[in-house]
């Protein structure tokens, strides 16, 4: 992993190969290639020197080991990468079962982003991979939008043929790309382990992916696209897959049919209280899933007529719609506004609107290529479709920022695309699909 911030200007870099052998059941594995083989990172320097008094190594050499490790647990993941290269002990933390229970306990959840480069088309699907670099190097840009830093990941033991398509509790998941019944692995990026999850029993093209994790279960939905013969594809249903600590599995047993004339508009879907949501367009609504019940309904969106980009994103629990409003032939200036949808799940508010003059600038940048959002925690990152513009926008201080350009894509005929992201040292939970006894297959 490596972090950029606009304001630093030292580089530590530390190479590590893991051998993890402990028993209790948190899913990490490593390769003879080591898990994680390089992390690099940047930071702020200080002018501080060891004879500060309050950094007086005879006072911070006697805190207990306990105390140390709480103090560790609350690190972001790169502080806690380099705490690693400070000794032994602190490196063996990631194997230590005591340390994870503690940091699953106590360690701050941390809101960021996580982008992937696809080739610009006019119709996109989020986990598409379009990269003309070899999947041996294929690279995802994590955004932390607290410290406005760009951090660097590698996915080199990702199998090719396999896109991003969706992510929770720290885990992304991977779909294949060719068309048949799609076979998905959960990964964690941080630490480089590899789940796999049963292939669909439905042959589909490019499904719409549904993924929420739970401390005690997996739920995983695949809606649309199904392929009903060589030379037809339809959205016509949906299969689920589930399993908890309770015992209970569902392997893509739960079947649900689609809304007659549904086009499932951005490939994704976002997870809200129990539910998947996903655009629909022609005209524009959202379809909703509700897990429980295994039934899909339409909610009508929001001036449907004059919407443009629309996007629906998760925030602290609640689902907004991002999108660009365009009347034309009324009084109503062009804007760019956000709606939640309200507990009765029908009727949505607005919250936000773009300041105008603010606003005026993102058009022209934008210039009717469409752009891209997606929310996590008090966040919503927008990026402008083909280029390398993006904005954040803080919910709790009500704030608008440019984001820095990341410095490590590089935009020649490509564009990102965004998955919110939760940076996690394990998920336990993902230890139920031992169970089920499928070992990778060999790529």
């Amino acid at each position: 992993m490596e972090g950029f911030h606009p304001s630093m200007n030292m580089n530590m870099s530390m190479s590590m190969n893991m051998n993890p052998s402990f028993s209790y059941s948190f899913p990490i594995t490593a390769t003879a290639s080591g898990a994680i083989t390089n992390i690099t990172t940047t930071t702020t320097t200080y002018n501080t020197t060891s004879t500060t008094p309050w950094m007086n190594s005879r006072i911070w050499s006697k805190l207990p080991q306990r105390l140390l490790d709480r103090i560790i647990a609350f690190l972001p993941p790169p502080a806690f990468f380099r705490a690693r290269a400070v000794c032994k002990r602190f490196y063996s933390l990631l194997f230590s079962n005591s340390f994870l229970e503690l940091y699953l306990q106590v360690s701050p959840r941390f809101h960021w982003f996580i982008f992937f480069k696809h080739k610009t088309r006019s119709k996109t699907h989020i986990y598409k991979n379009n990269s003309t670099t070899d999947n041996n190097s294929f690279e995802g840009y994590v955004f932390d939008p607290n410290e406005v830093t760009w951090y660097r990941v590698s996915f080199a033991l990702i199998p090719s043929g396999f896109s991003p398509s969706s992510s929770s509790a720290g885990l992304l998941c991977w779909v294949s790309d060719e068309s048949g019944p799609k076979t998905m692995l959960l990964s964690n990026p941080i630490l480089g382990s590899i789940t796999q999850l049963p292939p669909t029993l439905r042959p589909r093209l490019f499904p719409s992916i549904g993924l929420t994790i739970t401390p005690s279960s997996i739920d995983v939905t695949a809606a649309g696209d199904d392929m009903i013969s060589p030379y037809a594809v339809k959205n016509l249903s949906s299969e689920s897959f589930h399993i908890d600590a309770s015992g209970f599995y569902s392997i893509w047993g739960t079947t649900s049919s689609l809304p007659r004339l549904c086009s499932l508009e951005s490939g994704r879907m976002v997870y809200s209280q129990g539910k998947f949501y996903c655009m629909n367009c022609s005209p524009f609504s959202v379809l909703a899933y509700d897990i429980a019940t295994n039934t899909w309904f339409k909610i009508q969106a929001p001036m449907r007529r004059f919407l443009r980009s629309p996007n629906l994103v998760e925030c602290k629990g609640k689902l907004l719609l991002v999108a660009a409003v365009e009347k034309s032939k009324l009084n109503v200036p062009k804007s760019l506004r956000v709606w939640s949808l309200q507990g009765c799940g029908s009727v949505w508010v607005e919250t936000e609107r773009m300041p105008q003059q603010l606003y005026v600038q993102f058009a022209e940048m934008e210039n009717g290529n469409g752009f891209e959002c997606v929310g996590n925690g008090e966040f919503i990152v927008i990026m402008i479709k083909g280029s390398d513009k993006g904005l954040v926008y803080d919910i709790g201080r009500k704030r608008w920022q440019w984001i820095p350009p990341c410095p490590y894509a590089g935009y020649d005929g490509f564009e990102l695309h965004g998955l919110a992201y939760e940076p996690r040292l394990a998920t336990p939970v993902t230890a139920l699909l031992d169970q089920l006894a499928m070992p990778l297959p060999q790529f």
